[in-house]
């Protein structure tokens, strides 16, 4: 809690940790994130379509709010 002469005020606001695990922001400020299905049962996924899950994409710009709020409290 933040005190102040007046008393206390409210906490002060926590990033969310999942969020902070799964985004990570950009020079640009733009949202990477990774793909998911990357983890298991890749035997029966061909080798093109593992590749192209290794890549990180940029989050869609109707996300950016939402997730900007929880990634910066």
């Amino acid at each position: 809690m933040v005190h102040t002469e007046k008393g206390t005020d409210m906490p002060k606001m926590k990033s969310k940790s999942a969020v902070k695990k799964r985004f990570r922001l950009t020079a640009s400020g733009k949202l990477k994130r990774h793909h998911c299905n990357a983890s298991h049962l890749l035997t029966k996924k061909n080798a093109k379509r593992k590749r192209h899950l290794r890549a990180s994409e940029i989050v869609h710009a109707n996300m950016h709010r939402k997730i900007r709020r929880l990634l910066v409290a």
